[in-house]
Formats: structure tokens, sequence, C-alpha cells
């Protein structure tokens, strides 16, 4: 095996993948959510545990989430905005 290639050796890199960070983004807040709706089905449980924090950790998570879905939408829109202008 050899650890080291020439430049006329190497192939060329592949394109990047394209994804879509919005259902990332989505299935996040969204599993943020459920664990919101779980910590109330389990209040008296986690308040008597001491760990009622942990609503307050889903809630931060939603926030967290809901904004980056915002601001994956506006770079995406951004970015559509910019491939439609006309180069001058």
């Amino acid at each position: 095996m050899r650890l080291w290639l020439s430049d006329g050796e190497r192939r060329p890199d592949p394109a990047p993948a394209r994804a879509d960070a919005r259902k990332a983004m989505l299935v996040g807040t969204i599993g943020w959510v459920v664990a919101l709706v779980a910590c109330f089905v389990f209040r008296e449980s986690l308040q008597s545990a001491g760990l009622w924090w942990f609503a307050g950790a889903a809630i931060t998570g939603i926030v967290v989430g809901l904004v980056g879905l915002v601001s994956v939408q506006v770079i995406r829109k951004r970015a559509t905005q910019s491939t439609e202008r006309p180069s001058s």
C-alpha cells in the first residue's frame, strides 16, 4: 500500500453531496417538541427527581431549531436570488 500519490496518479475530487439542511433542522426541532411533551407527561416524576430542567432544555432546543430553520431558509433564498440575477 502506498501512502503518497503523485498529482498525475490522483483521481479528481468527487462533487460535493447535495443535502437539504431544512429537513435535518426540522427533524431535530420535532425531536425537541416530542421531548417537551414527554416532560409535561412525566412532570411530577421529573419534579420530584429534580430534573424539571429537562423541560427548559427542550424549550431551548425548540427555539434554537426554529432560529436554525429561519436562517437556513434565508441563506437558501439568498443563494437562489444570487443565481437568478444576470451578471453584469
